[in-house]
């Protein structure tokens, strides 16, 4: 990670050599010679605000010119440009009256990826790779049906096209050869890590001129491809798309692909030379490349903080060394889920299926099938992709699969499509689910084995950034482990005043509020470590209970905490009811970017929030 504190001074040098357009009609009738200026100087405000706020900069740097030359190509937002994914956008949004990003990923700010709200120029805000050409050929259905001009263009990574939904659009749009969808790939072999599969070793080869004209996939399936480009050249990006648009316009020719070459990360040495991700993302950073000398005696480096991510690494890479039938899966992310250290030991065990969910899941349950041990690592946003596949392929057969969810819950900076808010509600649905939801990283190490030795499909769910100090138990009880209260005695008729389930990492907060609530009783925090199937010994400590309330960083109405509810309302009855229930989390709608912890305040899951809950309940 490259940090430093988040107001980093941006260098005082910050002369542009070209102002930047405050619309794309005055772009478009700036003089071609003074584009290579304004390409430098979008390059050095795009380093000097992720400097400051972080932000998807490599993406970014790659596809300035090529975003240069959309907007002189097309009449937006008349004719509509659609990001894929979204985080390559920045440069869009700097070129449609946004161009200081201000507040870039902070609350109130400019959004790292298309926003509707910002801008007219905005259209797909989805932040799931794979969508744009089903988007674009979707809009210009419309607009045929409905007489209007123009084209549509989809933007979309090599990465992307590896998604399914892309390549059913190709198909589609193959099939319509008067559609005036536009369709560029933007070309930099890589998502996260270089792109892989059959698509990507033909485009590599098309990028290489090992294919004779006219034998590219492409045009074997009725689309008319235009490339390769240099996707870096002004000059011949802007014959190209001219070329593309009369393509598009003309129904007996098939749809254009114009293929665009570029770099990852193009014009900012660190970048360039990042052979992990080319600074893909990127928290703040310092642009001091020269610091004055220090004489400071050196003191020992700081020990870097332990994350989430590092530490499911750790148990993957031990849980493979004890079982050999463990294979990993990622859906083209190896390492931002931590499947890193397990790759450099074992690389013929880690599976990288491409930006394909659906796929990884269905692959999973084969591997299942014939014998294996398989875990698919995913951010917690991106299992919403493969519900079909957890429910029908695997758990409809109980495959033995195990699912971990990094970036479950409220994620901040990267808003609406990023936060892992959903997953504990899609989880709940599943018959014959078992889910961990841990507290801190000793229960992340003691999960990943427990949910691989459990039948049937199972999900380790944990949240982004640093692991929280381990949270010792008090005690151990049916129910899970006591973090704060009084553990009731086996066989107690009575239980507790008040029980507060603390479900995942917000348990410091629950333990921090429970403290507060003493003269409520005894007010017991019980952690189920494992929430799926709902612990009959939980529900029935709840039915004893004065009362029971549920905290989870997912959506309240449809979570865990929900179905715990729902299966202590069933067992209640006239001669045991059941008790006052709140079921605490986000509210089921789409949460804007801002940090996790403000979120989290604002959605009343901090310590003062659940604590004000507890008193309402019993009021």
């Amino acid at each position: 990670m490259r940090t430093v504190p988040e107001n980093a001074p941006v260098p005082s040098e910050a002369l542009d050599d070209e102002p930047v357009p405050t619309d794309p009609a005055a772009l478009r009738a700036l003089p071609a010679d003074r584009l290579p200026a304004l390409a430098r100087t979008l390059r050095r405000r795009l380093v000097q605000v992720c400097a400051v706020h972080g932000g998807h900069l490599g993406p970014n740097l790659g596809a300035v010119e090529l975003t240069i030359a959309l907007h002189r190509e097309l009449d937006s937002p008349r004719e509509a440009m659609i990001f894929d994914t979204g985080h390559q956008a920045y440069v869009h949004k700097m070129l449609t009256g946004r161009a200081d990003l201000e507040g870039l990923r902070t609350a109130g700010g400019v959004s790292g990826y298309p926003d509707r709200g910002e801008s007219e120029h905005d259209v797909v805000e989805n932040s799931h790779a794979s969508g744009s050409l089903a988007w674009a050929h979707g809009r210009d259905r419309a607009l045929r049906a409905t007489g209007r001009p123009g084209v549509t263009a989809a933007v979309i990574g090599d990465g992307a096209l590896t998604g399914g939904v892309a390549l059913e659009a190709l198909n589609d749009l193959a099939g319509d050869p008067a559609s005036r969808v536009l369709v560029v790939l933007n070309d930099n072999t890589r998502s996260y890590a270089p792109t892989i599969g059959g698509m990507s070793q033909h485009l590599q080869a098309l990028s290489r001129g090992e294919v004779p004209p006219g034998d590219d996939a492409f045009t074997d399936w009725g689309l008319t491809y235009l490339g390769p480009v240099d996707g870096h050249d002004l000059t011949a990006l802007a014959e190209v798309l001219a070329e593309a648009r009369r393509v598009a316009e003309d129904p007996d020719r098939g749809v254009p692909v114009v293929h665009a070459l570029t770099r990852k990360g193009m014009g900012f040495a660190r970048a360039e030379d990042d052979v992990l991700d080319h600074w893909h993302a990127t928290g703040p950073f310092s642009l001091d490349l020269e610091p004055e000398a220090d004489t400071t005696p050196p003191t020992a480096a700081p020990t870097p903080a332990r994350t989430w991510t590092s530490c499911l690494g750790q148990a993957v890479l031990e849980a493979a060394r004890a079982d050999e039938r463990l294979l990993a899966v990622s859906a083209a992310m190896i390492d931002p889920v931590g499947l890193t250290p397990m790759q450099q030991e074992m690389p013929e065990r880690v599976i990288d299926v491409g930006i394909a969910e659906q796929a990884a899941l269905a692959t999973a349950a084969g591997l299942a099938q014939g014998g294996a041990r398989p875990l698919v690592a995913l951010y917690a946003t991106f299992l919403n992709r493969a519900f079909d596949q957890l429910l029908l392929d695997i758990a409809l057969h109980g495959e033995d699969v195990t699912i971990t969810l990094d970036r479950a819950g409220i994620t901040g900076d990267d808003g609406p499509s990023h936060h892992g808010m959903w997953d504990l509600g899609v989880a709940a649905q599943i018959p014959g689910l078992s889910l961990w939801a841990p507290r801190d990283g000793m229960r992340l190490a003691e999960a990943v084995p427990a949910a691989l030795a459990t039948p049937g499909p199972s999900i380790v769910r944990f949240p982004k950034g640093a692991c929280p100090p381990d949270l010792p138990a008090l005690a151990r009880i049916p129910a899970g482990d006591v973090l704060a209260g009084d553990a009731p005695a086996e066989g107690d008729a009575q239980g507790p005043d008040v029980v507060l389930v603390s479900i995942g990492a917000l348990a410091d907060q629950v333990v921090e509020a429970a403290q507060t609530l003493s003269d409520l009783g005894n007010v017991l925090v019980v952690d189920p470590l494992a929430i799926l199937p709902v612990p009959t010994a939980l529900r029935d400590l709840a039915l004893r209970s004065g009362a029971v309330v549920t905290i989870e960083d997912g959506v309240a109405s449809r979570g865990v905490g929900a179905a715990l509810a729902q299966e202590i309302l069933a067992a209640s009855s006239r001669r045991r009811p059941a008790p006052p229930i709140r079921t605490l989390g986000v509210p089921q709608t789409f949460i804007p970017h801002a940090k996790r912890g403000a979120i989290l305040q604002q959605a009343g899951l901090d310590a003062a929030g659940i604590a004000r809950s507890v008193r309402r309940l019993l009021a």
